[in-house]
């Protein structure tokens, strides 16, 4: 197996009760070599002093800006000539990294590898708490979403940055992306990634801004429209 260095990303904003879990399942990984960059996203919380527990996390703290500017920070650090990341509330599972690697060196044509997510109800929550959020997908579901992917630096730069400029629909922009610079992926039937649902969701957070995700769609109309038309008067 080739033992390209990975980086993964973790931004952070005020997760502090559960930044170390996401660490750990990164740390936790037998895939090696890994670099694990953390991105304080301005939290107010106890953050920042989580993440530099760890003598193996790099650390950063910038102004909020948002998860997609969180990401982009990282990145810009990231030294690896793969990425993968996570949000501070979710966890990696064990052997998550090894698995995709894995399917990049079996397919050298593939440009990143997806997986399953299963879904759980944060343990600290009360029963009155959690009769307000949804209830979890009764089974691991496929997700193309950029916490699940492992993807070669180079196909990454293809596609660009995150969004900057939304607060919802940051991973549906950047796949909507990724699917116009006809990026190769697959996904794996294996689990990936748990994903946490709490009170503090980024979809529940953000809930005032979820028309940015009309925005986010509209734009990749645009954009394939234009497209479309630049071929046709070619």
């Amino acid at each position: 197996m080739s033992k390209g260095l990975v980086s993964v990303v973790i931004g952070v904003y005020n997760a502090e009760r559960y930044l170390a879990e996401a660490i750990e399942s990164v740390l936790g990984q037998d895939y090696r070599p890994i670099e694990l960059i953390v991105v304080d996203d301005g939290s107010t919380d106890g953050s920042g002093a989580v993440a530099q527990r760890y003598s193996e996390v790099s650390y950063l703290h910038q102004p909020n800006g948002g998860n997609g500017a969180a990401r982009n920070t990282g990145i810009g650090v990231a030294t690896g000539e793969y990425l993968a990341f996570l949000d501070a509330d979710d966890r990696f599972t064990p052997g998550k990294l090894t698995r995709q690697m894995t399917a990049l060196e079996q397919d050298p044509e593939l440009d990143l590898v997806f997986g399953h997510v299963r879904e759980f109800v944060s343990p600290e929550i009360d029963a009155e708490t959690r009769a307000r959020i949804r209830a979890p997908a009764p089974e691991p579901m496929p997700w193309t979403a950029p916490n699940l992917m492992l993807i070669r630096r180079a196909a990454f730069d293809r596609v660009g940055p995150f969004e900057t400029g939304v607060r919802v629909g940051v991973t549906v922009d950047w796949f909507l992306r990724a699917k116009e610079a006809e990026l190769r992926y697959t996904v794996l039937p294996e689990t990936v990634l748990e994903r946490r649902l709490h009170t503090e969701n980024n979809g529940i957070r953000e809930a005032a801004s979820r028309s940015q995700y009309l925005s986010v769609l509209k734009a990749s109309l645009d954009r394939r429209r234009a497209a479309a038309e630049e071929q046709g008067g070619g």
